[in-house]
């Protein structure tokens, strides 16, 4: 397996003359669009990446001792936000930041054996309307997406509409016509997939039912405590009214999960164990989220980015691209592309594939996929997660070529926190996922000459990715196979964009040949090495010591 990526990059830009859009604040850079397809995406855990507000770790007595990575670590929007004003996202081009649920989770906490687990994660909701303050409060959101969006970085909430959070001594269970408790999952077929809970005590949402059905009464009477239960229930009839929908259990939650893009103007979501729900629901989610970022670009015209749809991809647990479009639960088969489906669905295969391939094996496959079965659609790649056990270097004893792999493929490619720092994924004396989900590693940033040395790596390759949607989104060819060398395009509109790649050149001299791609004469920059470079006979020659080269029209 091939250890350093050696990268050309040569972009031509044609400047579009049409008058730009009123509404859009900040146009990219030469004009160039935003397009989902190959954007580079963050994935943090909120509790886990940056604490910026020592003043809200303790919340709700949650103070018994936990399991070890089990309990809430202080991280929050504040620090997120604090990260961005820094630079540090911009800096590793990420142009869009994904974080777990931050609507207020369970109070209480639960032991299975591994020690008091408390809902840090954020996947274990009591109050969809409240942001837990754990996390932060509404104005902390509200400028974590004012600050991100004035550097074109867009933000992604998570959606989470299966269920509610474990029943506790501080959380009693909901009524019957809201949840089931009473069947547990057993995945062997699209029925026990779907109309069960996932685990033991994680009370199930009735997403299937059209029932009418009254508020939980320990909602009524929390919002009753906290002075806003005549604004929330005025708030959901004329959301009931406005929709005609049954007050069924799964239209309150869509009513509940759509505010955050009307009120603050998030501009997508994650939605968790699709697979565990009706396809038809996220069909009408989608619906909602599409009316509900409609409304918020209508009102607020001098904040919006660019003129993309609301972008949600689906967590659908084990879909890989090589099925397509379908997932197939052994006695049924779904379609959650297509119609009015997602636009996009997590690709659990991308690691396998990055395990058993070389470059240009795994580029042409996926390549030849989203512009085949997936045409019109997008995937969203990853190599480590907070739930994912087998992630492709859990040791992180391939860094470089994790970074390789997952930046320069076709697809969104996402990056968990603490990729691009090596952020270890075994912890001595964690159990299960807890080994994934350790607090970021700064300090190995601060003072770890390979840490940084990693982290310089992500950095160039992930500000490139973002300069250039052709790796993402492009065209897909190999120039030649010794050496490695293949290249991206990508038009749209007036843009155009040229990537061409080359892999594993020798440190020291080198020359590669761009003929196909670049006129004699041209003068190139390596961003790598900081240098100048004239093409001369149809030859790219610099001196450097790296085995990476970045080079773009100058």
């Amino acid at each position: 397996m091939q250890k350093f990526l050696i990268v050309l990059i040569i972009v031509f830009t044609a400047f579009s003359c049409k008058e730009k859009h009123a509404e859009i604040v900040e146009p990219t850079e030469n004009d160039m669009p935003f397009v989902w397809e190959g954007a580079n995406l963050y994935f943090l855990l909120t509790d886990r990446f940056n604490n910026g507000d020592t003043s809200n770790d303790v919340n709700f007595d949650r103070t018994k001792k936990a399991g070890k990575l089990r309990g809430f670590k202080g991280g929050d929007l504040k620090g997120i936000t604090q990260k961005v004003k820094e630079g540090y996202f911009s800096d590793l081009g990420i142009n869009a930041i994904w974080m777990t649920p931050i609507v207020e989770q369970i109070h209480g906490g639960t032991d299975e054996g591994t020690g008091v687990s408390y809902g840090f994660h954020g996947y274990w909701t009591k109050d969809w309307t409240k942001i837990d303050p754990n996390f932060g409060t509404k104005e902390d959101l509200h400028e974590l997406v004012k600050e991100a969006h004035a550097k074109g970085i867009r933000i992604v909430l998570d959606a989470v509409i299966n269920h509610i959070g474990p029943v506790t001594e501080k959380d009693p269970v909901w009524p019957d016509e809201w949840v089931r408790t009473d069947k547990q999952c057993t995945y062997d077929n699209y029925e026990n997939t779907v109309t069960c809970t996932l685990v033991a005590n994680l009370p199930d949402i009735r997403t299937e039912s059209n029932e009418n059905v009254e508020l939980p009464p320990q909602l009524v009477d929390k919002w009753k405590a906290e002075g806003r239960y005549e604004q929330e229930v005025a708030e959901l009839d004329a959301f009931f009214e406005r929709t005609d929908y049954p007050r069924a259990p799964r239209f309150y939650i869509m009513k509940w999960l759509t505010d955050y893009i009307t009120e603050f103007g998030i501009d997508g979501y994650r939605a968790d164990t699709v697979k565990h729900i009706e396809e038809y629901v996220w069909q009408e989610f989608k619906t909602e989220c599409d009316y509900a970022f409609d409304e918020f670009k209508k009102n607020n015209s001098d904040k919006i980015l660019d003129n993309n749809n609301f972008y949600i991809v689906g967590e659908v647990y084990n879909y890989g691209v090589s099925t397509g479009q379908i997932f197939d639960f052994g006695d049924k088969k779904v379609n959650y592309f297509d119609p009015e489906g997602f636009h996009s669905l997590i690709n659990f295969e991308f690691k396998w594939n990055s395990k058993e391939l070389d470059y240009e094996p795994l580029f042409s496959k996926y390549y030849n996929v989203l512009n085949g079965e997936l045409k019109e659609f997008g995937t969203l790649n990853y190599l480590s997660s907070h739930d994912d056990g087998s992630p492709f270097d859990a040791n992180r004893e391939k860094p470089i070529e994790t970074a390789n792999k997952l930046l320069l493929s076709p697809g969104t490619s996402q990056v968990y926190y603490g990729d691009e720092s090596a952020r270890l994924l075994v912890v001595n004396g964690a159990n299960g996922d807890a080994n994934l989900r350790s607090f970021m590693n700064w300090d190995a940033i601060e003072n770890k000459a390979e840490t940084k040395q990693v982290l310089t790596h992500w950095q160039k390759l992930g500000k490139f990715r973002a300069s250039h949607p052709s790796i993402g989104a492009g065209l897909h060819q190999m120039i030649t196979q010794q050496p490695y060398v293949f290249y991206r395009s990508f038009t749209k509109d007036n843009y155009e964009d040229l990537v061409v790649v080359g892999l594993s050149l020798q440190k020291g001299k080198k020359t590669l040949d761009v003929s196909k791609v670049f006129e004699d004469g041209t003068m190139l920059y390596d961003a790598y090495s900081n240098q100048d470079i004239k093409v001369i006979k149809g030859k790219a020659m610099l001196d450097s010591q790296f085995d990476i080269v970045l080079l773009e029209k100058k």
